[in-house]
């Protein structure tokens, strides 16, 4: 098992964590959000992240609420990434998350290394969301397919997308299960799969997801999918029920035909105290670097 950190990026910092929470900056805004793992004491004072924290997220129940902030700070606001040109939109939300992950950074330099080196390689972005990874993927020469279910997030994907100077980056509103069993029929195939489902969701027409049901089918229907050849996959999980050694044993027994040494771990992020927060567990394999 590895833990995986992105590299020190000057547009993102967590500054503090502890008490189910964190207190980190986003460009030169400093957010105070829930965080269900950060189960240590802070480091700071309660003054101190008051002091320092220009929005609060005010959780009225699980994983919704409200912000709470100073009339001059905006709503939105953009960030960019040290390694590559790319702009992220950040904006609030009402379930407490802003249009990115940071610890998924760690996967962006892989996903741009692996698209730099192998031009025109094939990705699908599952679950997209805010799209970042299918940036970075195009803006290293990838054709890519962003997929989402929820059209709001998709179009906040075409802005990340153009505002980082990219363009033709192909657009699905649709269940994941239902894409990826009509590309199996089509017989189409990618290089590269990036899959980041939620704990839970729905569908464009209501349907159910749950990751701890649902996930083995669907990483069978993905196997079939993708090039036997020349590929690459990454799948990360948020599920407290998820370990390493789970998706380690799920991804061996499912992806016999592609023999590329697979690496599987935990995302983190340290804060400036040196508390490492775990954000999430990862597996990926790749025979294209």
């Amino acid at each position: 098992m590895q833990f995986f950190t992105p590299r020190i990026w000057s547009e993102y910092q967590l500054i503090d964590s502890g008490n189910f929470e964190k207190l980190e900056r986003f460009g030169k805004i400093i957010l105070q959000r829930p965080e269900t793992n950060a189960i240590w004491n802070k480091s700071l004072s309660d003054n101190e992240w008051k002091k320092q924290a220009h929005i609060r997220f005010n959780e009225t129940s699980t994983n919704s609420g409200e912000w709470i902030k100073a009339d001059s700070i905006p709503d939105a606001w953009q960030i960019s990434y040290d390694l590559f040109s790319v702009t992220c939109n950040l904006k609030l939300t009402a379930f407490k998350h802003i249009g990115i992950f940071p610890e998924q950074a760690v996967n962006w330099e892989y996903i741009h290394t692996i698209c730099k080196k192998n031009q025109n390689v094939r990705v699908l972005n599952l679950f997209g969301y805010t799209g970042i990874a299918s940036v970075v993927a195009r803006a290293a020469g990838a054709h890519v397919t962003h997929l989402d279910s929820i059209k709001q997030v998709v179009h906040w994907t075409r802005k990340n997308m153009e505002d980082s100077n990219q363009s033709d980056i192909r657009w699905i509103i649709e269940d994941a299960r239902k894409f990826v069993s009509k590309e199996i029929k089509r017989g189409n195939t990618y290089n590269g799969i990036i899959m980041d489902p939620p704990a839970f969701g729905r569908g464009t027409h209501g349907e159910e997801w749950k990751l701890e049901r649902d996930l083995h089918n669907l990483l069978k229907d993905v196997e079939r999918i993708l090039d036997k050849k020349n590929y690459f996959f990454i799948l990360n999980t948020y599920s407290q029920g998820f370990t390493p050694f789970i998706i380690k044993d799920l991804l061996h027994s499912i992806f016999i035909n592609h023999a590329a040494p697979k690496e599987f771990g935990e995302l983190y992020i340290p804060d400036t105290f040196q508390k490492k927060l775990p954000l999430g567990v990862i597996g990926r394999f790749t025979n294209l670097l």
